[in-house]
């Protein structure tokens, strides 16, 4: 498997964490602007391990922080129109607003069915390589209201033009049982084969603060479930929390 990082901190101490590495790796960097990216992404031009590096945006917290139909309508505008003719890796990390600023649900209700029909069009339109970080539903009904609020795609008969897809499933949040994980992981490489991906974590904290730490051994059964399932890529939430023992535990899974 490939095994790859988000950081949504990318300090200097945080991208140091590269070092400890002995594969090659994409690592999905959070930034404000695709200048901030780019400015970081040539910082890192020579790690050798380093093969691939995603824009991974972020909004400013008033704005809602990640992407979605409830995102502030100009920052959502903002976003896309720097990427305008551009092919730089780009990952939608599609998540609802309500720990950054619940008041958007109230400030964009208007805007929500415009805001959607923002995010389609880019999605269809970008030249370049996209990726789309998504919650797991946990069953039809939970699908088929992520897909209402623009946060999730099922296949490539929706009306958006399906790329990459990311299944956030971080353990240390939230207890899922490994027959379902391993179900999960199944059903996604048969839908999206090498375009599905897994989210695994976390092993460090996140903009929240307060998520869990994920143990080495239960990070280890996971990856174990994801060889067996055939999943493509695995990646990481965040590189700043790597250290020698995780590091060793993604080594014996990581394709050299």
């Amino acid at each position: 498997m490939k095994i790859s990082f988000f950081e949504e901190f990318p300090t200097k101490e945080n991208l140091t964490k590269l070092t400890l590495l002995s594969w090659p790796t994409k690592l999905y960097i959070a930034s404000s602007s695709l200048y901030e990216f780019e400015t970081i992404a040539k910082s890192l031009k020579t790690n050798k391990n380093l093969k691939k590096v995603i824009y991974w945006p972020i909004l400013t917290k008033k704005e809602g922080y990640w992407i979605s139909p409830f995102s502030q309508h100009q920052a959502l505008t903002r976003i896309f129109n720097e990427l305008k003719n551009k092919k730089v890796p780009v990952m939608l990390d599609l998540e609802l607003p309500t720990t950054r600023n619940s008041l958007l649900y109230f400030t964009q209700f208007f805007k929500f069915t415009k805001n959607k029909q923002l995010i389609v069009q880019f999605i269809n339109e970008y030249q370049g390589e996209i990726s789309l970080c998504e919650y797991l539903p946990n069953s039809k009904k939970s699908t088929a209201i992520l897909s209402w609020l623009g946060l999730h795609y099922e296949t490539n008969t929706s009306k958006v033009k399906v790329r990459n897809i990311i299944k956030m499933m971080y353990h240390s949040m939230i207890p899922y049982t490994p027959d379902f994980i391993h179900r999960e992981m199944e059903r996604g490489v048969k839908m999206w084969g090498n375009q599905f991906t897994v989210g695994f974590g976390t092993i460090a904290t996140g903009v929240l603060g307060t998520e869990p730490i994920l143990d080495p051994k239960t990070l280890e059964n996971d990856l174990i479930l994801a060889s067996a399932a055939g999943v493509h890529e695995v990646v990481m939430f965040r590189l700043g929390g790597l250290n020698k023992e995780y590091a060793s535990i993604l080594g014996k899974f990581s394709q050299k």
